[in-house]
């Protein structure tokens, strides 16, 4: 059965050039596929065994790209199904049809009704096929083909990565990680450069807080007695010049020989060359943000952006994610530990240093970082999925942002869509109020305290108009008072003493009779 299953059959075979289809002369040879390599050991005996019926070029590479595509994918692009109708559908053969993929077999069965075959003799005959190509295809010369075929690859491979020269953020990634070791660099540098020529010049530290400037008075100066002789004014300003070549005159600092100098200016070689060559990065990064991401760029500046970038892996991935992730990129160590601790998660990570946020006062930065990062998700997708030009939406979205902005620092923001946190005031009911209608209405009067103090007021105004007879009585009563008080307080005190002197008499007795 198997002997007669392949007594007619043709063989599908893609080369970079176009499609082939070749028949099958000899079927007894293709019985075992182990001794099948044996056959294609050379040109003549490959074709005693297959031989090209039918051969179609692509038009052009744009053509060659989508039917290799297509293969790769198993899929059926339309050079195929052309290719198929023109020599085997209108031709009416019932020949099966051998080719490499089982899944793109079944979409050539269901769309063209061609049978088809696919197992380890088919990809032994195939393999035996391209070994031998330039022997079968004689339409096709060697140099040629492998021609075509490097051209090929490059272009699947651009297909596959979706190149873009325009659109490259693995630069973008690439640059803003430098950018930061450089800057980590250079402090690290600058810092032992004022440490090494601190032990000369002390003073100048203080004179001289730029780190650039530094190196370069130290690398045109050399010793500090040298400094009166210097020309510096391409350096610094004359103020500041006055002052070091003051300080240079009493400097406390200790003598260093010349060897020690030199050293320490081609150390101020390297921090002068590593900040020009930064500058010059820094540039680079913007342009090329500009280019990639120029929504994004206008929502939180090149740094930031280029930041995000890098931490979400590409300008897709940051696209794919929501507002809220955007907003807490870069702190995900503390978000996990609030909620492991279940203390209150971060406001914001990367997104902080954005120059709109640094605007906001502290109590409204959650606030701004949560509208940034829904606006700047939405620059984001617009960058990473528009096809051609890039609207630029940015600015739109900044003059949102800047106006939720003014309208938090103003204190007049109005009430988002959505229930209100805040609960409703109840107001007082007064059963005694009441409207024409006879229902209880809202008294007004009942919320203030205004009218208890008049009340006490008005007490306190009665008594001082009191009549002058009035309180001259008072005055008498209480006398009278104190009076009656008087004798009662004599009477007790005598019975006080009497009680002592009979203690005392009984003392005397006692101590009589011992």
């Amino acid at each position: 059965s198997k002997f007669v299953s392949r007594s007619e059959m043709l063989v599908l075979f893609e080369t970079p050039a176009g499609f082939a289809l070749f028949k099958v002369l000899d079927s007894t040879k293709i019985k075992s596929p182990e001794d099948l390599w044996k056959e294609f050991q050379d040109g003549d005996a490959a074709n005693k065994i297959v031989k090209l019926k039918a051969f179609t070029k692509f038009a052009d590479n744009a053509e060659a790209l989508e039917a290799t595509a297509a293969m790769v994918e198993s899929s059926m692009s339309k050079p195929l199904s052309k290719f198929l109708k023109k020599h085997i559908v209108k031709k009416e053969l019932t020949d099966k049809l051998a080719i490499t993929d089982s899944k793109l077999g079944g979409i050539i069965k269901e769309k063209l009704g061609i049978k088809c075959i696919v197992d380890n003799t088919t990809q032994e005959l195939i393999r035996g096929i391209r070994q031998q190509m330039s022997s079968l295809i004689t339409a096709l010369p060697e140099d040629d083909l492998k021609a075509m075929q490097l051209g090929l690859a490059h272009s699947l491979s651009r297909h596959k990565l979706k190149f873009s020269a325009e659109k490259v953020d693995t630069m973008i990634v690439q640059a803003i990680g430098l950018l930061d070791e450089l800057d980590k660099e250079l402090n690290t540098y600058a810092m032992r450069v004022r440490e090494w020529y601190g032990w000369h010049f002390p003073e100048m530290a203080k004179i001289i807080s730029d780190n650039v400037k530094y190196a370069k008075v130290v690398k045109k100066m050399g010793l500090r007695s040298k400094c009166a002789t210097t020309e510096m004014s391409t350096i610094l300003d004359e103020e500041t010049e006055a002052e070091l070549r003051e300080a240079a005159q009493i400097s406390m600092g200790t003598e260093i020989a010349d060897e020690d100098v030199v050293n320490v200016q081609s150390l101020c070689d390297q921090v002068i060359d590593m900040s020009e060559y930064r500058v010059q990065l820094y540039e680079y990064l913007q342009n090329r943000m500009r280019a990639v991401a120029p929504n994004l760029t206008t929502m939180v500046g090149e740094l930031v952006g280029a930041r995000l970038i890098a931490h979400a892996g590409s300008l897709l991935n940051l696209a794919k994610h929501p507002a809220s992730t955007v907003q807490i990129l870069g702190a995900e160590k503390a978000l996990f530990r609030a909620l492991k601790t279940k203390h209150e998660t971060p406001k914001y990570g990367l997104i902080y240093h954005a120059s709109l946020i640094g605007q906001a006062a502290p109590k409204h930065k959650g606030k701004i970082s949560r509208v940034l990062a829904a606006k700047c998700a939405l620059s984001c997708r617009v960058d990473a999925l528009s096809v051609g030009e890039v609207p630029l939406v940015g600015a739109e979205h900044r003059a949102k942002v800047e106006a939720r902005l003014r309208q938090l620092e103003g204190g007049s923001a109005s009430a988002l869509s959505g229930a209100s946190k805040g609960k409703a005031k109840i107001a007082k009911y007064d059963s005694k109020a009441t409207t024409s209608s006879g229902a209880g209405a809202y008294a007004a009067a009942a919320d203030s305290t205004l009218g208890e103090k008049k009340k006490k007021k008005k007490v306190e105004e009665s008594e001082d108009e009191m009549s002058e007879d009035e309180k001259p009585k008072k005055k008498k009563e209480k006398k009278e008072k104190k009076k009656r008080k008087e004798p009662e307080s004599d009477s007790e005190e005598e019975t006080k003493k009497e009680k002592k002197s009979k203690k005392k008499k009984k003392k005397a007795a006692d101590s009589d009779s011992d």
